[in-house]
């Protein structure tokens, strides 16, 4: 017998082919599933794609809407240019990658290949300026400055010019009117990148590759107001790219205008002179270190005291923000970035840092009658204070005897702060106080006053300056422990000395630290808009304001007008008794104090002015001026560094920036009629009824006409005095205060 079925199939290859056919049932079974997910639930979305891939879409750039000054005067606006760009999409299908085309390019602009090449490659980590750091996919400009014969060729030989475009087109133009350049407040445009398009994607405003954003200033800050929305119109093209029709069509809407509470007229002439007073006390001899003072750098801020508007934000070096329109060269880029360029990209009126010297005596007051001593009270000036085998000295070794705080502020007198702050010091506790002791009213003064931390400022990049109080001295501590001890020599050199002595207690609140804090030096920063909040709120009886330039947004078509309200930011930690006892004593710095020899003549019973002098000491650097001033209406702040004395330095360029203000002349007489501003711009431009904005006409450079006016003045360019003053007493030099390890030693007003 056979146990071989009738049909001949073994059991096994029985249950092989049950196995196959279910498998054949199975893939039947998921293919079909696929298709019908495919084709019935997803059919419609998928078939909207496909349609997609037969549309083609054409940017049309929105227009930027304008920065306008307060009176309706473009900063910033544009104008149609001839711009030849590139397209890499095209030039990459060139067998040589589209350099020929670029070689030939080159010349018809008069640019050299090399040049050419560089705007068109695409930036990287390892690709220096100039590059291209948009979009790929986008047409690159290589330049905004092609003339109609240059477009002519290129257009005429299109076959010869294969992904070169040269057509009108409206760019970014900053006019500086009246001269007034305004770089840094303003920023400057550059493509938007991949990265920033992923980025905005889900917003309410989302970017183009053809979109160029804000940098910085005004430009980056009130980006999404001033850029507006491009259109855009989608065709219906077949698979040889033909159109068929038109599927869709977005218009442009144009950007918004920013009017801001800039006055063109002021800016120029703060400008103005601040370049003038570097140039000045680069002229000047500095008696310590033997050579002319470099005065390297410096801002300036023109603020309404009541409202914290700004007028007026100067900082040198500054640069020509029209070199980033149509993409910036190399030389330029090295120009703005390298290390001998001085950092013109800096706004050093928000962003930079320097100790405040005697500017700060304003919180050292407050502290003091906080901590419980009358203003009105008698304290010693001397001409010198000792601290152990320290002696801390006076500037050049003035004595006044017993003073009130006001007169200590008037004459600048630095041993009555640090008496008051070693006697605070000392009850606190001294290097080693107890848990919970110590009081610190100099150093909750500072942060009270709005140090310490950003203002509010409505630009980019605000830094917040340095309050040295216990925390952060233990928390630099903690950061620097390490390389100081392992740097510092008991007997080495006076750094490795300083490192030392830090390694064993840099975390530990000395002596010598509060005394020197007292009076603006050590390790605190402050920055020239802080020092604008802290006397604008001293002129207007206590009330901090974050400073803003924005005043009002105005939609292209005038219909729509936002405006923006001044915002308060704290009170002075101060009774009314005490601001007014501070105002007085700002008022006699001008008639009698350290910046009288710079403001006499000045109308003051007309035009009463206020003001605080400082000169801060920086280790390994020359000496930082400051002055703080303000009116009823303004307050003005200057600072340069390098360039000697707060009053030597700066006071007759201050001046000159009231001068223009209230139209003071040389002689001391007011003319109304050349008064730029005697008080704040309140209204806003007049908007017509297309939407413009209307603009009155500047002078061809106010400066020079504040600068005529002036003439008949005897503070400028006083013959007795220097510009920028050091002491004569050489001895004075060698037994001030040791200096500290980062920040100041002593101030000198």
């Amino acid at each position: 017998m056979t146990n071989i079925p009738e049909t001949g199939r073994t059991p096994r290859v029985q249950i092989r082919l049950v196995v196959i056919q279910i498998l054949v049932l199975s893939l039947l079974g998921t293919l079909g599933g696929r298709l019908w997910y495919l084709q019935i639930r997803e059919g419609a979305e998928y078939q909207r794609e496909a349609s997609g891939n037969h549309v083609q879409q054409v940017v049309d750039p929105a227009v930027r809407g304008d920065i306008l000054d307060a009176r309706g005067v473009p900063l910033a606006d544009n104008e149609t240019r001839l711009v030849v760009s590139a397209s890499r999409t095209d030039l990459l299908k060139q067998k040589d990658d589209g350099k020929g085309v670029l070689a030939k390019l080159a010349g018809v602009l008069g640019l050299k290949p090399e040049e050419v090449e560089q705007k068109v490659r695409l930036c990287d980590a390892e690709t220096p300026q100039p590059c291209w750091n948009g979009s790929p996919y986008q047409p690159i400009p290589i330049t905004d400055e092609a003339t109609p014969k240059q477009a002519l060729q290129i257009r005429e030989r299109a076959e010869d010019f294969p992904g070169i475009t040269a057509e009108p087109e409206a760019v970014r133009r900053y006019g500086a009117p009246g001269k007034a350049n305004t770089s840094q407040v303003l920023g400057y445009l550059s493509p938007v990148t991949d990265e920033e398009i992923t980025k905005a994607e889900d917003t309410d405003s989302p970017y183009l590759r053809s979109d160029m954003v804000g940098r910085s200033g005004l430009e980056r800050q009130y980006d999404k107001e001033l850029r507006g929305k491009a259109g855009v119109t989608r065709y219906e093209v077949d698979n040889l790219g033909r159109v068929i029709g038109k599927a869709q069509a977005d218009p442009a809407e144009s950007g918004s205008n920013l009017v801001t509470s800039i006055d063109s007229r002021i800016q120029r002439v703060t400008e103005f002179e601040l370049d003038k007073a570097m140039k000045v006390a680069r002229q000047q001899f500095d008696k310590i270190t033997g050579t002319n003072y470099k005065a390297d750098s410096g801002a300036a801020v023109v603020m309404e005291a009541k409202t914290g508007r700004i007028v007026a934000m100067a900082s040198a070096p500054d640069y020509d923000p029209n070199v980033w329109v149509g993409g910036i060269s190399g030389k330029d880029y090295k120009a703005l970035t390298g290390k001998n360029s001085d950092y013109p990209l800096l706004n050093r009126a928000i962003q930079g840092q320097a100790a405040p010297g005697s500017t700060f005596k304003v919180i050292s007051t407050a502290a003091a009658v906080e901590a419980g001593y009358d203003f009105d009270g008698r304290y010693p000036c001397t001409s010198s204070y000792s601290v152990g085998g320290q002696v801390f000295k006076n500037f050049e070794g003035e004595s006044f005897g017993p003073i009130p705080l006001g007169r200590a502020l008037e004459v600048s007198c630095d041993t009555v702060f640090y008496y008051l702050s070693d006697q605070e010091w000392k009850k606190d506790g001294g290097i080693n106080p107890k848990k919970g002791q110590p009081k610190d009213f100099f150093y909750k003064a500072a942060h009270q006053f709005g140090l310490g931390k950003e203002t509010g400022v409505d630009l980019p990049n605000e830094v917040t300056g340095r309050v040295p109080d216990r925390q952060w001295k233990q928390d630099y501590w903690k950061a620097n422990k390490d390389a100081w001890c392992k740097y510092g020599k008991k007997d080495g050199s006076y750094v490795q000395k300083i490192a030392y002595e830090n390694c064993l207690e840099g975390n530990k609140m000395r002596e010598g630290d509060s005394i020197n804090y007292s009076i603006g030096q050590g390790d605190t920063l402050v920055t020239p808009i802080q020092e604008a909040v802290i006397y604008g709120a001293v002129a207007n009886g206590g009330t901090m304001y974050h400073p803003s330039i924005g005043k009002a947004v105005i939609s292209a078509d005038g219909k729509s007008v936002r405006e923006l309200k001044p915002r308060q930011s704290g009170k002075l930690p101060v009774s009314k008794a005490t601001l007014k006892g501070m105002d007085d004593a700002f008022a006699g710095v001008i008639t009698r104090g350290t910046a009288a020899w710079k403001f006499g003549g000045w109308p003051q019973n007309k035009i009463p002015l206020h003001g605080k002098t400082g000169t801060a000491e920086v280790y390994g650097k020359q000496t930082t001026s400051w002055l703080a001033t303000y009116s009823k209406d303004y307050t003005v702040i200057m600072t340069i560094a390098q360039a000697g004395t707060g009053s030597g330095a700066s006071g007759e360029a201050v001046r000159n920036i009231y001068s223009a203000l209230y139209g003071v002349q040389g002689d001391g007489s007011i003319d109304k009629n050349k008064a730029m501003l005697p008080e704040p711009q309140k209204t806003l431009p007049q908007v017509r009824p297309d939407g413009t904005v209307a603009s009155p006409k500047v002078s061809k450079d106010p400066a020079k006409d504040v600068e005529a006016a002036q003439k008949n003045n005897p503070a400028n360019g006083e013959a007795d005095q220097p510009a920028a003053t050091a002491p004569t007493d050489n001895t004075n030099s060698n037994t001030r205060r040791r200096p500290r390890r980062r920040g100041s030693r002593r101030t000198r007003t």
